[in-house]
């Protein structure tokens, strides 16, 4: 898929800053025929102020509202906007939709879907067919409390929960297995559950990609924990719908051993890793990484059972009348439905296990990051990305967009013309790396107005791509001279007032910088007496 535009006509959770504000997402990018050719190259928008964070909010906003589940948001608070994108079908033809809400003097203000067909928008009733031209997966990652990308997904997470305990005590309900939410948020809770099952299924390139930049020689061992009847669980325990306890079964089998505790209904599964691991797990997740990924993340959605009904209805009502002031508590590991214990690996050249634990956070994002982006590979799929980058090394900013269209999957790499190629990514940032990189057409500069307070959004005047961090810096951020404040200021100062003696001084102490360049040659003109 790839968005085209995305305009917002009202947003009061903003207090009307984002009113009026059109994001040209399409580039130059116009006719679909171009769109695979121009393989993953992620359009890249350089957030001053933090606004675009709100504009992904409202994506996942509404894709959520079309899924199921917890759907409060976006029928309670006044958000309008027109986005248009473009998403193709198993032939590789590409459909052009138009979703927009509008005041209509109603009180619940009506979602319009419309496709183009034959240059005319038709407006579409059909929830199959609207469904169809929804984004397969809508996958966020944010490497901190990101409340306003991470909202949505934190409701449908707690949806999925509330249904699971339903459907559980419901005969006609247990054995129908509960579809995968659309909306997959990476955070740092998530880690694990991306990691292990890349770790487990995923190619052999994958996994040592995913492993060897952090010195890592093999993945050791783990453990999974599942308790059912904790007591900070619901009154009878968290009961399972079929799908769910077939999964406890296919750990049993797959484990090198378990422990279940009866009374407390405890499960602990050990596993240390050999080659009839990745068999047995690939005997009962045929599908691959994603589909153990969906088994690891359907368990621990469970946790949203564990926060007591005080606080998930504080949530609920928080959503309806604070809108984005609100999220649900994180349990206590103990206290968890579903958790992974005990990763542990082996170090380069050393026979010495390090728990996965002890890694940087750096180490930590980069594995989430090319984790999420190796198993999510089918076409269609939407990627909102906050400050991806943020943890990063120096070196690994600079390779960060290679490495991650570099990166394999069961369908071959983004850099060619694949299915995973058929994507869209919205990332943030707020280093000048990413953006040299891109080129300038992918490259949203985002400004709020100091006098009338409204957000501007602008191309670069510069050819980002291959450019210099410095001329990225000052056409991106404003920052110019590329130096820090306090040498700035200090160099700014003697350019007006300095004595030569003081210059001189300064200099010394000075590093290489265009700045102190002009310090000097403000020395010479003092010496030289021409000043």
């Amino acid at each position: 898929m790839k968005l085209v535009s995305l305009t917002i006509t009202g947003a009061d959770t903003c207090g009307g800053l984002l009113d009026g504000i059109n994001v040209p997402l399409e580039g130059r990018m116009l006719i679909p025929t171009c769109l695979t050719q121009y393989a993953w190259s992620a359009r890249m928008a350089l957030v001053n102020h933090n606004c675009c964070k709100w504009l992904r909010k409202y994506f996942t906003q509404y894709f959520a509202n079309f899924h199921r589940r917890k759907n409060v948001v976006l029928q309670t608070m006044n958000f309008f906007f027109e986005l248009e994108y473009l998403i193709s079908d198993l032939y590789e033809k590409f459909s052009r939709v138009r979703i927009s809400r509008k005041r209509d003097g109603t009180r619940k203000k009506k979602i319009k879907v419309e496709v183009l067909v034959d240059e005319d928008w038709e407006e579409l009733n059909d929830p199959r067919r609207i469904s169809e031209l929804l984004p397969a997966k809508v996958i966020g990652y944010t490497s901190g409390d990101n409340e306003t990308l991470s909202l949505p997904f934190f409701a449908s997470r707690a949806g999925y929960a509330d249904e699971v305990a339903k459907n559980a005590k419901n005969k006609d309900k247990k054995d129908k297995p509960i579809k995968d939410p659309r909306l997959m948020l990476i955070d740092y809770s998530t880690n694990l559950e991306v990691l292990v099952a890349n770790l487990l299924l995923g190619s052999e390139d994958v996994k040592q990609r995913l492993i060897e930049t952090q010195r890592l020689e093999k993945f050791r061992s783990f453990r999974c924990v599942v308790q059912l009847n904790h007591p900070a669980a619901p009154s009878g325990g968290v009961k399972l719908t079929q799908e769910l306890q077939n999964y406890i079964g296919f750990m049993k089998k797959c484990s090198t051993c378990f422990e279940h505790n009866i009374k407390k209904n405890t499960y602990i599964f050990d596993f240390f890793i050999d080659e009839s691991v990745h068999q047995a797990f690939s005997h009962y997740w045929p599908d691959g990484t994603l589909e153990l990924y969906s088994c690891f993340h359907k368990l621990a959605m469970l946790n949203d059972l564990i926060i007591p009904k005080t606080s998930r209805k504080k949530f609920d009502t928080g959503i309806k009348d604070r809108r984005f002031a609100s999220r649900l508590p994180e349990p206590v590991d103990e206290h968890k439905v579903f958790r992974f214990e005990k990763l542990e690996f082996l170090l380069t050249g050393k026979n010495k296990p390090v728990d996965y634990v002890s890694l940087s956070d750096g180490e930590h994002q980069l594995a989430q990051i090319l984790g999420m982006i190796g198993m999510a590979s089918g076409r269609n799929v939407l990627f909102l990305l906050d400050e991806p980058e943020s943890h990063f090394n120096p070196r690994w900013r600079v390779e960060f967009i290679k490495m991650i269209r570099n990166f394999p999957t069961d369908v071959g790499s983004r850099a060619s013309n694949t299915e995973a190629a058929q994507q869209e990514c919205l990332l943030t940032t707020h280093s000048p790396f990413v953006p040299s990189d891109m080129q300038r057409e992918n490259v949203l500069i985002f400004k709020k107005d100091l006098e009338t307070t409204s957000i501007k959004v602008r191309l670069p005047e510069i050819q980002t791509y291959g450019s210099k961090f410095d001329a990225i810096l000052a056409e991106c951020f404003e920052i110019q001279p590329p130096i820090s404040a306090l040498p700035r200021d200090e160099i700014d100062n003697l350019l007006v007032k300095g004595s030569a003696e003081e210059i001189q001084t300064a200099l010394s102490n000075l590093g290489d910088s265009t700045a102190r360049m002009r310090l000097a040659a403000r020395l010479a003109a003092l010496q030289e007496g021409k000043e």
